[in-house]
């Protein structure tokens, strides 16, 4: 039996770029109508991002220099809103946040089999079927499209996998974002049984990246405040450095074999300083600043491979689903919110005391 759906729902609308006041929540939104290829599903419980947060303020622009919470509350004073979306381009307002969704599919457009209602589901954040597959193209749910901050979102079909699990909805929805962007790091990193530096461990994407480094066989080494090591042991750090301190007196010098960074920054170049010859350096973030100070020849000299980390192969999300489905990881959720509370869950998220990942929950 096809599910009674509304006409109005609650969601989160995002009305141009600045501090939180630029989140309306509201009652009467119109329910999306998945077109062609496209399923409906009723959002179960939405995690929150950096990349919800970068968006927001607009700090993706090139006009933007400072770190992610120097702006995160309040907005920035200028911002150039024609490429303040992650891919370059600007962003439609009003939008629907969201990249992580999990919930169930109550709706089938056309060209989709009407069986898979019912499924329960994850989206896969950087999608790849809006732009033919193509090497190095993607679109972001809740960015080039409405997301999941609603009780209801369309989404591509073939972006929609199902997940066979007992675990919370609050949990699936702690995995595409944040666990598909620390994957794709290990994956484009070549990543095995070696040592493994992880900045930013604490967070949503340095938690996983901590827990799959950890699968791999990797000695992990991960980088927080000290007040969260005791939690970061338990999801499989071998080490815990203070953040605060020097890398390579904390670390060694030519001691890891692959940083994994989400952080930059003034402390960037001790990444490189600790990496072994032949090291590899991946990022898929900078929340301490994007903009760092880089001694060509270390990198030559060292022989080192940097990698920028966004696009996502299909094997990436495929692997996760697989590794839920056997077991092999469990996400940490630190707390959840009601939907409506959007703002609050920013501020603590922004002040980032605690471990794993913050979810959102849409009114029933």
């Amino acid at each position: 039996m096809t599910p009674t759906i509304p006409s109005r729902m609650a969601a989160v609308q995002l009305v141009g770029h600045g501090g939180l006041d630029k989140l309306h929540y509201r009652t009467d939104v119109p329910v999306p109508a998945p077109g062609p290829g496209e399923v409906l599903i009723e959002v179960a419980a939405a995690g929150v991002n950096n990349t919800d947060i970068n968006t927001r303020i607009g700090w993706y622009s090139k006009s933007v220099g400072d770190a992610t919470d120097a702006g995160g509350a309040g907005g920035f004073d200028a911002v150039d809103a024609a490429d303040a979306g992650w891919s370059g381009a600007a962003l439609e307002f009003p939008r629907i946040q969201g990249a992580d969704c999990c919930g169930r599919i109550v709706g089938a457009g056309e060209g989709v089999d009407r069986n898979r209602i019912g499924e329960r589901v994850i989206v896969r954040s950087m999608m790849r079927s809006p732009v033919g597959h193509r090497p190095f193209e993607c679109r972001t749910f809740g960015s080039e499209c409405d997301g999941a901050f609603a009780r209801y979102a369309a989404a591509p079909a073939a972006e929609a996998y199902r997940v066979d699990c007992d675990w919370t909805d609050a949990e699936l929805a702690s995995i595409p974002c944040a666990y598909s962007t620390a994957e794709n790091l290990l994956h484009r990193a070549s990543v095995g049984a070696e040592r493994v530096l992880v900045t930013g461990a604490s967070g949503g994407v340095g938690s996983a990246a901590v827990q799959l480094a950890k699968r791999r066989g990797a000695h992990v080494v991960a980088v927080a405040s000290a007040g969260k090591a005791d939690t970061l042991r338990t999801i499989g750090a071998d080490e815990v450095v203070d953040r605060r301190a020097d890398l390579a007196t904390a670390v060694g010098r030519e001691s890891v074999d692959a940083a994994i960074d989400l952080v930059a920054g003034p402390s960037w170049p001790g990444l490189l300083d600790i990496l072994r010859r032949g090291g590899r350096y991946a990022t898929a973030g900078a929340i301490t600043g994007p903009l760092v100070e880089l001694d060509v020849r270390t990198l030559y000299l060292k022989d080192l491979t940097l990698l920028g980390c966004t696009f996502q192969e299909d094997a990436v999300f495929e692997n996760l689903v697989a590794y839920i489905e056997r077991g092999e990881i469990r996400p940490l959720v630190a707390k959840t919110f009601p939907l409506r509370d959007i703002r609050r869950a920013q501020e603590e998220f922004l002040a980032k005391t605690f471990v794993g990942k913050l979810v959102l929950i849409p009114p029933g």
